[in-house]
């Protein structure tokens, strides 16, 4: 288990840094563009919006695979470490329950409908902007089960 959520954390990582890195580079080159050759660039703006939106996706399904996300500690630590451990277990299938049904199976959904939509500027099908929803949607779905299973294993040393 451990060895399939370090390559997931390793790949997620690696888009992240990547998608950052071509962000920064259209980014100058939009400034550089504008100001410089005075020929704004049309692609650019929607070139970082949608690497935005897609790092920012891969990004929160790390945190979410992480158990990094904000959470709201002191609530839960008025409990024992076993209810502390349930309600983690808890939170967790609310987190697997969203992430298939609206991120897969909705997103599924929202791509397949935007597929005939075209991008006004890079003119490509807005459905390829759109499948990053099912994409994170089953990464976060994956880390959702890896974290139920520690937890799992966790009430079982608790035992």
């Amino acid at each position: 288990m451990n060895n399939l959520r370090n390559a997931l954390d390793k790949i997620i990582i690696g888009i992240c840094v990547i998608l950052f890195m071509f962000m920064t580079v259209v980014g100058t080159y939009q400034i550089t563009s504008r100001y410089v050759l005075k020929d704004p660039s049309t692609i650019s703006e929607e070139l970082i919006s949608y690497s935005f939106a897609w790092m920012s996706m891969f990004a929160a399904s790390y945190v979410f695979g992480k158990r990094d996300h904000m959470r709201m500690v002191f609530f839960v630590e008025r409990y024992s470490k076993k209810i502390q451990l349930n309600i983690a277990i808890l939170s967790e299938i609310v987190v697997l329950l969203f992430a298939f049904g609206v991120l897969v199976c909705g997103g599924k959904a929202i791509t397949t409908l935007t597929m005939t939509q075209i991008s006004p500027a890079l003119r490509v099908s807005m459905g390829y902007v759109y499948s990053v929803l099912p994409t994170c949607g089953v990464i976060t779905s994956i880390y959702s089960i890896l974290n139920i299973v520690d937890l799992l294993k966790k009430v079982k040393e608790e035992a």
